[in-house]
């Protein structure tokens, strides 16, 4: 044992055994960081973080509320103990080969006054990016099965800072985002709510996690949660006078925030803190809260690149997930080879097989295929308990011949399982359909969750949902199955825990560039929310962005960056399952920019993030953990800029070549989208590069040793 951590231990016993009313102070490993713990004088839990001796989250109370019993107030210390954990592991992939988790802890033990003397623990960690901190209910007499009514837990913020932020709803987080100081996000985001088409309001004033704040003396907050299981998640109430948060639990449809059983912990509240921007992209305390890896054998979790029949439902040529256009057929029941075809179904087998081709052609692992089951006709029925069956493909796409075409090829098919948000029905269906993924060679599957959900008791985010969606990446995980899943609940880090659960959409994704697009700060601001709780599907690298390229002046809709920072996305959205969702055949047009998609890896040994201001830019460098290549990614607003970009994550006494894919002189994302250049620099590690990006623009860079 070293000597700090003996030094610690000591402190700790000492506290314990001299407990006094005032307040019990944490600092983080690093010393930057400071918690300060105290029960005011009606006995009720407070907290204050500090970072470099300057306030970050000012006093601000803890407590839960259940329809049994109240655990605000009333409260004495029991005991108190300080230790120190340090730790590396290796996650199955990401953007480390290695994840340093170190931090001290301080476990407050509380007992409630009266004759029943109820016990609540209040755990803090305290990182050197940040604070982790949950609530624990040991077992205890008198006390079993509780009702959660209400959270207390408080944010107070030191001012009108700036927030990143969407709408507080229970249903969606597919919502564009609003920059403003809190005095006028509510304005703010009325003007720019973009509906979805299933969305549930929160009762409240609030906004969703994570939520990234700009304090206004220059501090980088970010508030989320970890480890979401068997809980609610959690909204914040805004009272944009006080310049305060509260945690909003997720009800169910009869107003219930959860059922829970002791012992019991709810998922961890975490606050990210940096004076650097850069620190809050690079920050892993999400992922080091969570528990480590469930499963023995990973080997069969398999990072890969992706294409598929998808893109084109979207685009205005009138393809469609549906077989038939006619309409109350019912999967299982209706023979649907005496449907009459509508002849727009891309989901059929020499379609595949054309995807295929390009795929094994390209060196692309896989081919998503969505519209391939039966049920298609009138999906999204809140209706009807059964919408899709999973194990039931139309008549015009062969299991089978596709299963060994792929094979023969060396790609991988995807299966798609859209719900309809039938959970409930997706859970009877579960073990069928993953039977006959195993049979037909699928190793993967993309959920999907749109519209209500049924149970119709329930939301997409409340605590039965948030169960649902584990026990689905729990039971793929026995047939060897890999989850992208859709339209569920915004992640918490529990790719960790279950590896095979990749990523996530939840969010507003690439597809919403058909459908009105996205603002071109979006994607520098989902780094510092959406992606602080794990990878999401964005579905980058459509390289026609035009949309009017399909059928004329019939569709106006365009993507909101220039064809090279659809490029960059591939570095500053990483994901281990990774999209090239264009066509086939833009692709071949654009062969040259296409070479950087065929390249670029999906899982990493390293990053290091060189520049980032939320909602401005993002500039990051990743190195392959499968060979020694650095590969460059840089993104910038509606505002042109100029990234440096210094190489010196490069070994010294090298010498590299970079090949760089970057907006042409002429450029911008919305009068000349597609126009680009390539061309090749020697670099090495004292390099500096001053590489402009146009408006919504950017730059791919790949780089190899001479």
């Amino acid at each position: 044992m070293t000597m700090h951590r003996l030094y610690i231990l000591l402190v700790g016993l000492f506290i314990s055994c001299a407990i006094t009313a005032e307040a019990h102070n944490l600092s983080s490993p690093d010393g930057n960081l400071n918690l300060e713990f105290a029960l005011d004088a009606q006995g009720q839990p407070v907290y204050r973080l500090l970072y470099k001796s300057k306030s970050v989250i000012e006093q601000s109370r803890l407590g839960l509320l259940f329809d049994e019993t109240s655990m605000t107030d009333g409260f004495t210390i029991k005991d108190v103990s300080i230790s120190e954990f340090d730790e590396v592991w290796n996650p199955v992939w990401g953007e480390y080969a290695q994840i340093r988790n170190h931090y001290n802890e301080m476990a407050v033990e509380l007992v409630q006054s009266g004759t029943r003397q109820r016990t609540m623990t209040l755990r803090f960690r305290l990182f050197n990016d940040g604070l982790g901190f949950r609530y624990e209910f040991p077992e205890q007499r008198f006390l079993n099965y509780l009702t959660v009514k209400d959270e207390l837990t408080e944010f107070n913020l030191t001012g009108d800072h700036t927030f990143y932020c969407i709408p507080g709803d229970y249903d969606t987080n597919e919502f564009a985002y609003t920059t403003a100081p809190i005095s006028q996000i509510r304005k703010g985001m009325e003007i720019n709510l973009r509906k979805k088409g299933y969305e549930s309001k929160a009762t409240s004033f609030s906004v969703q996690t994570p939520l990234q704040i700009k304090t206004t003396d220059g501090l980088y907050v970010n508030i989320h949660e970890a480890a979401l299981v068997g809980y609610s998640a959690m909204l914040l109430n805004v009272d944009d006078v006080k310049f305060s948060l509260n945690a909003h639990l997720t009800p169910d449809k009869n107003g219930k925030k959860g059922f829970v059983q002791l012992p019991f912990a709810t998922p961890w509240r975490t606050v990210i803190v940096s004076d650097d921007a850069r620190d809050i992209l690079a920050s892993q305390l999400i992922l080091n809260l969570n528990e480590p890896c469930a499963y023995d054998d990973v080997s069969w979790i398999k990072p890969m690149k992706f294409m598929g029949v998808w893109w084109e439902m979207f685009i205005g040529t009138g393809k469609t997930w549906a077989y038939s256009d006619k309409y109350n057929a019912k999967p299982g029941v209706t023979d649907y080879k005496a449907l009459p075809p509508n002849g727009h179904h891309p989901a059929n087998t020499a379609h595949v097989k054309e995807y295929i081709d390009f795929a094994s052609e390209n060196g692309i692992d896989a081919v998503l295929v969505e519209g391939w089951n039966e049920g298609w006709e009138d999906w999204g029925s809140y209706h009807k308990d059964r919408q899709f069956l999973f194990n039931k493909p139309y008549p015009d796409f062969d299991v089978e011949a596709l299963q060994a075409y792929a094979a023969s090829k060396g790609v991988k098919i995807i299966m798609h399982h859209e719900t309809a948000a039938n959970a409930s029905d997706y859970e009877l269906q579960m073990d069928d359909a993953f039977s006959y993924m195993n049979e037909h060679g699928y190793s993967a599957v993309k959920t999907g969750y749109v519209g209500y959900v049924i149970p119709r008791s329930e939301y997409h985010s409340s605590q039965w949902m948030n169960n649902h969606y584990i026990e689905v990446a729990r039971r793929a995980a026995r047939y060897h199955i890999m989850i992208d899943s859709h339209e569920a609940v915004r992640p918490t880090g529990l790719c960790r825990t279950y590896p095979n659960w990749m990523a996530q959409e939840s969010a507003r994704g690439g597809e919403f560039e058909s459908m009105g697009g996205n603002d071109p700060d979006h994607t520098a601001i989902l780094p510092f929310t959406r992606l602080k709780g794990g990878p999401m599907d964005y579905t980058p690298g459509i390289l026609q962005t035009q949309l009017s390229y399909y059928n004329g002046e019939k569709n106006d809709q365009f993507v909101h960056t220039t064809l090279a920072k659809q490029l960059a996305l591939y570095l500053t959205m990483p994901s281990p399952i990774q999209m090239a969702a264009d066509l086939p055949e833009n692709y071949r047009r654009f062969n040259d920019a296409f070479q950087f998609i065929r390249e670029v890896p999906v899982d990493w040994s390293d990053s290091k993030y060189l520049e980032a201001e939320p909602g401005d830019y993002i500039t990051v460098a990743r190195k392959d953990k499968n060979s020694d290549r650095w590969y460059v990614g840089a993104i910038t607003d509606e505002n042109e800029r100029t990234a440096i970009i210094k190489f010196d994550f490069l070994p010294a006494g090298k010498k590299y070549e970079a090949t760089i894919y970057e907006d042409a002189k002429d450029a911008h994302y919305q009068t000349n989208p597609m126009s680009y250049n390539i061309r090749k620099i020697k670099v090495t590690s004292k390099t500096v590069l001053k590489q402009r990006l146009a408006s919504s623009g950017g730059a791919a860079i790949s780089i190899r040793e001479l």
